[in-house]
């Protein structure tokens, strides 16, 4: 049966969604994990480390665990390239933490820093910071330079995704 204005079974979309998993890779350990799609926002924990595979902060990526987090992640992950010593990074710091409370688990929040990471950041042609990139399976899909607010950076999370 057919819902009003709806050109497909929903019980059967419903399954589709509930049988169909998400890889997400564990912050803490670089697991990769099978979670079902309906089962994101009811804190699922990894597998192997048994800890929360999201807690709503961003997470720090470095060289050992960037490319893990960007090509094996199945939900869009956003990446600040920042640097210490950056005034608007600085500023912009807060409203990214509040944006990943706000977005995640349906987007992860990460931040990379530049000074150290050099090679990253000049490998994906960073040239200002702050700059967020958004990847979508291993690829960059939307980049926006410059310090946003909370509600600037929500809204262009979800106008890019």
């Amino acid at each position: 049966m057919n819902c009003s204005g709806c050109a497909h079974n929903c019980n059967s979309y419903r399954m589709l969604i509930m049988s169909n998993p998400l890889h997400i890779v564990c912050p803490v350990c670089t697991a990769t994990n099978r979670i079902p799609a309906d089962k994101l926002s009811a804190t699922p924990k990894c597998g192997k480390c048994h800890r929360p595979l999201f807690n709503r902060q961003p997470l720090e990526l470095n060289a050992g665990n960037f490319q893990q987090h960007i090509h094996r992640n199945d939900i869009p992950v956003v990446v600040d390239f920042w640097a210490p010593w950056c005034g608007p990074c600085k500023m912009m710091a807060p409203a990214f933490a509040q944006a990943a409370a706000q977005l995640e688990p349906g987007v992860r929040l990460a931040k990379l820093n530049t000074e150290i990471e050099q090679d990253i950041g000049a490998r994906l042609g960073i040239r200002s910071i702050p700059t967020m990139i958004m990847f979508r399976n291993g690829r960059e899909s939307a980049r926006q330079s410059g310090a946003l607010s909370a509600s600037d950076i929500i809204r262009w999370v979800k106008a890019s995704t």
